[in-house]
């Protein structure tokens, strides 16, 4: 016959075992760790603070994609949302994806004065001189 058998041999030299055996292992969670769950704990963090920091007047973003301002903290689960002239939607906390503009605190600090608002056509003529 052209085929001969094959006969399994011992291994040699593979005697390390215990934590050599686990090393790489080890070593990928250690990285999988500052790179991946780190920075989500980080993210998660962030986030929980912003929606206890959330106040009436706050304009903010929903996770659909809703623009709107914060007319009433209701309780800590939902906030009633005015997306709308007259139109208010409550909407879950854990909903609101970022607060785009917030509102100054009632209490303590000046009020800074937000009536002027700049347009093209005054920025144009302060940059050439007009009044």
């Amino acid at each position: 016959m052209f085929i001969s058998p094959a006969y399994a041999q011992a291994a040699g030299g593979a005697g390390g075992g215990g934590i050599q055996a686990f090393l790489p292992l080890i070593l990928i969670f250690i990285v999988f760790y500052f790179l991946m769950i780190r920075p989500q704990q980080k993210r998660a963090k962030q986030h929980k603070a912003m929606l206890e920091a959330l106040r009436r007047g706050d304009n903010i973003l929903t996770s659909g994609g809703i623009l709107g301002k914060i007319t009433k903290v209701d309780d800590e689960v939902q906030v009633s949302v005015e997306i709308a002239k007259d139109v208010v939607v409550k909407v879950r906390r854990e909903m609101i994806a970022q607060v785009i503009d917030k509102t100054e605190p009632a209490s303590g600090e000046e009020k800074k004065d937000t009536d002027e608002k700049p347009t093209a056509a005054g920025g144009l003529k302060k940059l050439f001189g007009g009044k």
